[in-house]
């Protein structure tokens, strides 16, 4: 456990893309307090940090959501730092039109098995239902269009530009989920180790919140930060990406984006594709 009187080293993991950078660069830059902490930054994509948090080797972590109820016992989520699809969301493409009942028996490339894109979509089409192989999130469109796949599950970016590579939209699970239920789908949050101890996990997740909002609130300057990290799209793009993903969420899920959060896991619970998560604390 941290001790009070001194700087103590976090391992702090997150996706090297436009909206984590945006959320992180107050932090990143020193431009907040981070108080006695200090934190190393692990860019990674999402399905290897996912992997990293089953091992539980770091302090604080981006996780999807469909990650969480195998690490519960070890982490909890934080109130900041998520990424709501409020109304939109992963989708998936393809090189024609279809109806999504087509997708069954297709092959799916998919950015890795752990992703929240994945639970929905197996939500969507049924547990063995249809074919899937994993491809690094930004290969997929390209996977796609060159036919090494029926169709692609695209996150990140991708929602924004499959149109380049002359894929079409088969359905929005974002839009799926809302009609469904009438929630934002809650892709990804923080995950925060509960071995700090509860005081530390909520002093912690304090700063983190201040990052977030330091970056809302000097925006063009977090963009700019982003931009190192925003594949295939210009400030203008990358900036309506940052919004659609570090928003008032992000923030704080409230009410309705933890009752998401439970929803989402207990219908992956019950069919079958994830472990009950019990009890879900946020911090």
């Amino acid at each position: 456990m941290a001790n009070q009187n001194t700087s103590h080293r976090l391992l702090l993991g997150h996706s090297p893309d436009p909206d984590d950078a945006f959320m992180f660069y107050g932090l990143a830059t020193g431009r907040v307090d981070s108080g006695r902490w200090r934190f190393e930054h692990i860019l990674q994509d999402i399905q290897t940090l996912n992997e990293r948090a089953m091992r539980g080797e770091l302090h604080i972590t981006a996780i999807s959501i469909h990650a969480y109820p195998h690490v519960a016992g070890q982490y909890a989520l934080t109130n900041c730092g998520s990424s709501m699809g409020d109304g939109y969301g992963p989708m998936i493409v393809a090189r024609r039109p279809m109806d999504v009942a087509a997708l069954k028996g297709k092959r799916i490339a998919v950015p890795g098995r752990m992703t929240t894109a994945f639970l929905a979509l197996n939500l969507l089409l049924g547990k063995d239902s249809f074919q899937h192989e994993v491809v690094m999130f930004d290969q997929i469109l390209a996977h796609v269009a060159d036919g090494k796949a029926d169709a692609g599950l695209i996150i990140h970016e991708g929602q924004l530009t499959y149109r380049n590579n002359k894929l079409h939209c088969v359905v929005d699970l974002g839009v799926w989920w809302k009609e469904l239920t009438g929630l934002p789908l809650p892709l990804g949050g923080n995950a925060i180790r509960r071995d700090l101890g509860e005081g530390n996990m909520r002093e912690i997740a304090g700063i983190i919140k201040n990052s977030i909002q330091y970056s809302l609130d000097h925006r063009d300057e977090a963009v700019q930060h982003a931009m190192q990290y925003a594949r295939d799209m210009n400030q203008s793009l990358a900036d309506r990406f940052v919004g659609m993903y570090v928003n008032e969420w992000t923030l704080d899920y409230g009410d309705t984006g933890r009752k998401a959060v439970r929803e989402l896991l207990r219908r992956g619970h019950a069919a079958g594709l994830v472990p009950d998560a019990g009890r879900i604390d946020f911090v």
